[in-house]
C-alpha cells in the first residue's frame, strides 16, 4: 500500500497544527519518496547524506529542530534524550559511506521521533 504524507487531523487538541507541521516535516525527511518498483521509501535525509559535509548537518539540524519543537511541547527530558539518541545514531551510522545512505531509509530516526512524540501527547496530564 502506498505511503502517504500524513493528512491534518481534526480538532480536538491544542497541539494538532504543530503535530501535523511536524508529520509532514518527519515525512518529508524520511519518506516522501518511492525508489520506483520497490515498496522502498527514503526522503531529504537520505538524499542529503549525498552531499558530503553540508548535506548531513542540514539534515541533522532539521532533526534538532523537530525534538527543539518537541521541547516547547512539553516533552519531558527522558523522552527527548531518547528523541536525541534516535537522531545522534542516524547521524553516527550516516557517516558510514553508503551503509549511511542505506540506513536512512530503514531508521527513519524523525518518523520515530514523531511516534514518541504523539505518545507522550496522547498520554493524560498528571494529576496535581
Amino acid at each position: 500500500m502506498p505511503m502517504s504524507p500524513p493528512r491534518d487531523e481534526p480538532p480536538g487538541s491544542p497541539h494538532d497544527a504543530a503535530l501535523s507541521r511536524l508529520d509532514r516535516l518527519a515525512w518529508l525527511l524520511d519518506s516522501a519518496l518511492r525508489i520506483p518498483g520497490t515498496s522502498i521509501r527514503l526522503g531529504a535525509d537520505a538524499a542529503a547524506n549525498l552531499l558530503p559535509g553540508v548535506g548531513p548537518l542540514v539534515s541533522k539540524g532539521v532533526s534538532a529542530w523537530l525534538i527543539l519543537e518537541a521541547a516547547r511541547l512539553g516533552v519531558p527530558r527522558p523522552v527527548l534524550l531518547r528523541m536525541l539518541g534516535h537522531v545522534a545514531v542516524d547521524a553516527a551510522v550516516g557517516a558510514v559511506p553508503l551503509l549511511g545512505w542505506t540506513a536512512d531509509i530503514f531508521l527513519r530516526a524523525n518518523r520515530r521521533n514523531m511516534a514518541l512524540l504523539r505518545a507522550h501527547l496522547a498520554r493524560p496530564p498528571p494529576a496535581g
